[in-house]
């Protein structure tokens, strides 16, 4: 069975890409490239769903930008 999950994407200060995936709990990888960032997320995504086992992850509605003063 195919599932798609949102990947959130962050470059931190070392230059590292990090991956989250928000409709699963502490789902996240990292790679030098997103590429690989990638590669790595879907490994980690079939460990998380192992964990979850048939429970549906709850629905990723979206990011926003939000601008403070």
């Amino acid at each position: 069975m195919r599932r798609e999950f949102y990947v959130v994407i962050e470059k931190d200060e070392d230059g590292f890409y990090v991956g989250e995936v928000p409709g699963l709990r502490a789902c996240y990888s990292q790679g030098r490239t997103i590429d690989e960032l990638l590669e790595n997320i879907k490994e980690v995504i079939l460990m998380c769903l192992e964990e979850v086992g048939e429970e549906p992850p709850p629905e990723f509605v979206g990011v926003q930008r939000v601008s403070i003063e």
